[in-house]
């Protein structure tokens, strides 16, 4: 071989490997980016033109998000919220913002024991949050990425792309929402409930279920709290590991219930919204599954859910 097409070859786009892709249909996906630059590539090597591949951006440091390429951001505070979930607070210049749609992700990229590893994640800051964005993160023993955030510290600059997906709200589109939320799927609604509560000329009622294992497990209290103050804001508990009511703070206790979320204790729920609800689904695949399967139970269809 030729050392022209050896040096050919050390130009030639690498294809991504199962761990880099976040499986959350990103458009374009690292896989779409990986064709776009392979076609590219291929096109500066049959032209034997180098510089047909300056326009290929692997990353960026202008603080501006891109679908396209990884961009880098500083963290500027890491808080831990339990002993496994962590709050990231990320810079962004001036007053810039993210211009994040509702409900939109972004995805991150990590390097572990040297293999490349990408995972979605949705700020649960405004979209509209100037100099800043954050991130809700949940660390598991086994997650691959998991290792890598926990090396995280202020001053730390990591990569991120996007944004992706969305839900297609609008004021007053649905008399109520429902929103049935995981751990932290949880992350998601945030911006939806928060662009509500923000509008006053948004009447749309709004019932957030949050489950989670135990009362210590419940992420960002005192924001619910203060949410669950607006009129058109209802938000329930639902603790799979706690044994009694009694145990909690009696602010909690009338809207909490003990169990797990099953067809019994949606249709109650349900059968309390002020309004017809259109469904929102945040979770594991088990608990979407399990959400689906309750809420067809319940004589809600299937064109009035959203899952993200």
């Amino acid at each position: 071989m030729s050392g022209n097409e050896d040096d050919w070859l050390a130009l030639k786009p690498q294809e991504p490997s199962p761990s880099q892709c976040c499986g959350s249909g990103c458009k374009p996906c690292i896989y779409d980016v990986y064709e776009k630059e392979l076609a590219q590539w291929e096109r500066a090597k049959a032209k034997k033109d180098k510089s047909l591949l300056m326009e290929k951006k692997e990353q960026s440091n202008n603080s501006e998000l891109n679908p396209d390429t990884f961009t880098a951001f500083n963290i500027s505070s890491v808080e831990q919220l339990t002993e496994d979930t962590y709050q990231y607070k990320f810079e962004l210049p001036g007053n810039s913002s993210l211009q994040l749609s509702l409900g939109q992700h972004i995805v991150l990229r990590g390097v572990v024991n040297g293999s490349e590893v990408q995972r979605a994640y949705t700020p649960i800051s405004p979209g509209n949050a100037e100099g800043y964005f954050e991130v809700l993160m949940k660390c598991y023993e086994a997650g691959l990425m998991s290792q890598y955030i926990k090396t995280w510290k202020k001053g730390d600059v990591v990569f991120w792309r996007g944004p992706f997906g969305g839900f297609p709200y609008r004021p007053n589109k649905y008399g109520e929402l429902l929103m049935l939320a995981s751990g932290t799927g949880l992350a998601p609604m945030l911006p939806i409930l928060q662009s509500i509560t923000d509008d006053e000329e948004d009447e749309t009622f709004v019932t957030l279920v949050g489950c989670f294992r135990t009362f210590d497990k419940i992420y960002l209290k005192p924001l619910l709290q203060d949410l669950a103050r607006y009129w058109n804001v209802r938000i329930f508990y639902v603790l799979s590991q706690e044994t009694s009511l009694e145990k909690l703070p009696w602010s909690y206790q009338e809207n909490t219930y003990i169990g797990r979320l099953a067809e019994d204790l949606m249709k109650t729920i349900i059968n309390s919204c002020r309004r017809k609800p259109f469904v929102l689904i945040c979770g594991s695949s088990a608990f979407n599954e399990d959400m689906n399967r309750y809420l067809k139970a319940a004589g809600i269809e299937e064109n009035s859910c959203f899952v993200f």
